[in-house]
């Protein structure tokens, strides 16, 4: 019992992961998802959910919160913030999933192609996280499709045929780079709209 409870509490969420959850939520406090208008905090506390319901510590498990903090809401500048408060861990992580430093973003088809390019060379760790991020993506749009038909694929930068190009490309990258249950939600939740 004593080893059980031992190996329990180091997957604990501590105060830095309540700190970091209060510092996305005040980075994207005025951001919304494309669809409904949800706060775009929704996708970051699902991110982190997957992320530890896969295995992930707490590094990781904020980064899934702190994912889109620099393409999002400030560039160099945020990751600067996000290594002093939460360590240089949480930061590679969070470099590792970003594809954008600047505002404007650039053109969409090559920023995503370098992306697809580097992800299969990225840690284990950063890979989890990502792939958590575009499961939950990747749900959103196959519920989507679903209500809306092809009416969704205005809503994206690629289109119908770049956002499912993307979307299969990752799955095939995500199957061999971390194989499990995970992966096969992501290809499952992207064969309902590819």
């Amino acid at each position: 019992m004593e080893d059980n409870q031992r190996r329990d509490d180091t997957r604990m969420l501590t105060k830095r992961f309540d700190e970091a959850f209060a510092f996305a939520h005040d980075l994207h406090r005025r951001q919304t998802r494309k669809a409904a208008g949800t706060p775009y905090i929704a996708h970051l506390m699902s991110v982190a959910a997957l992320v530890v319901e896969h295995g992930g510590d707490e590094d990781q498990a904020i980064a899934g919160l702190l994912h889109d903090a620099v393409e999002d809401q400030g560039g160099e500048e945020t990751l600067a913030l996000v290594r002093a408060r939460f360590g240089d861990g949480v930061a590679a992580i969070v470099v590792d999933c970003t594809d954008a430093w600047v505002e404007p973003k650039p053109a969409w088809r090559p920023r995503k192609e370098a992306y697809l390019a580097a992800l299969p060379r990225k840690p284990a760790r950063s890979v989890l996280v990502s792939l958590a991020d575009k499961t939950h993506n990747a749900e959103a749009i196959a519920m989507d499709f679903h209500a809306l038909g092809d009416a969704v694929w205005t809503r994206f930068n690629g289109g119908a045929e770049g956002t499912r190009w993307y979307y299969r490309t990752l799955a095939g990258i995500f199957r061999a780079a971390l194989p499990g249950p995970l992966a096969e939600r992501h290809a499952r939740a992207v064969a309902a709209f590819a």
